[in-house]
């Protein structure tokens, strides 16, 4: 299961792919000009992600956290005989 919460406490700084994507000849794999894409920065509070875009002098736009809806079910009920299946 793919549900766990773990390393997900902390506040990324991401950034924007400068440029357009294009397919290379040779691999077929989609290429960019540049790396900043592929740099992901870890901050413990949000507080601390902006001082770094300030100090660097980044444009930020900041995505609050959306609370999980947690549906509690059991194992066994995927065996159950009146259980309907999702076409």
């Amino acid at each position: 299961m793919s549900s766990g919460t773990a390393k997900s406490r902390y506040w990324i700084l991401e950034f924007v792919a400068e440029g357009a994507r294009r397919k290379d000849a040779y691999t077929g794999w989609n290429s960019i000009d540049g790396t900043a894409n592929q740099v992901k920065l870890r901050f413990d509070t949000l507080e601390e992600a902006q001082t770094y875009a300030a100090a660097q002098g980044l444009v930020v736009r900041v995505n609050k956290p959306q609370k999980r809806k947690r549906l509690s079910k059991s194992y066994s009920d995927n065996f159950r005989h009146d259980r309907v299946e999702k076409i």
